[in-house]
């Protein structure tokens, strides 16, 4: 069955552009059959300016008609004066693709950042890890070459909190004995673990 061709169409079955600014003229005053035919005439053009700048189908698909949405909610807008129906439409989707492949690139700048960042993290939290057990390796390692009495003051002293005279007390010790072996054990520990004062 053959539709009349609508307004002035020409012989491919496509409104001339002085009929589309008459065409828009309806679209602006809510006329859905115009837009009907303003979508038959531009929707081919749209996408394909679309898919040149989007290059994927699907979202060059929904930018499409994202556009031809537009066209219908902004017909009331179009000035002839500015340039033709089908100049305004082709901007229009330009923008569109335009500002679609910028969100898309932000979007995967993000989500590498962030995945970064994580693995950053992650690293950084392993080799925090390892660098506190080799120290405390190291600690053992130089708490094992001190006297037993230096290492037992030493241990009350810095790993339980005690004081000079709880560690004394403690170890049923003279408080004098008591800090020289810690003062003593404190400088073997830092020559062992290798600090510089």
């Amino acid at each position: 069955m053959n539709r009349p061709l609508p307004f002035g169409a020409g012989h491919d079955g496509r409104p001339d552009p002085g009929d589309l600014t008459e065409i828009m003229g309806k679209v602006a005053h809510g006329d859905k059959q115009a837009f009907s035919v303003l979508y038959d005439a531009l929707a081919p053009l749209v996408f394909g300016i679309v898919v040149k700048v989007v290059r994927d189908r699907a979202q060059s698909e929904e930018v499409a008609q994202e556009v031809m949405i537009d066209l219908w909610r902004q017909a009331a807008r179009y000035r002839p004066e500015a340039g033709s129906v089908t100049t305004w439409a082709t901007t229009i989707a330009h923008r569109r693709s335009v500002d679609r492949v910028r969100s898309a690139q932000a979007s995967a700048e993000r989500e590498q950042a962030q995945a970064a960042r994580e693995h950053t993290a992650a690293f950084d939290e392993v080799t925090e890890q390892v660098e506190t057990r080799l120290e405390s390796e190291q600690v053992r390692r130089c708490l094992r070459g001190l006297t037993e009495l230096q290492r037992q003051a030493v241990t009350l002293a810095y790993y339980r909190g005690l004081t000079y005279r709880e560690v004394a007390e403690a170890l049923r010790t003279p408080l004098p004995t008591i800090k020289t072996r810690m003062r003593d054990g404190l400088i073997r520990l830092r020559d062992c673990m290798g600090v510089t004062t």
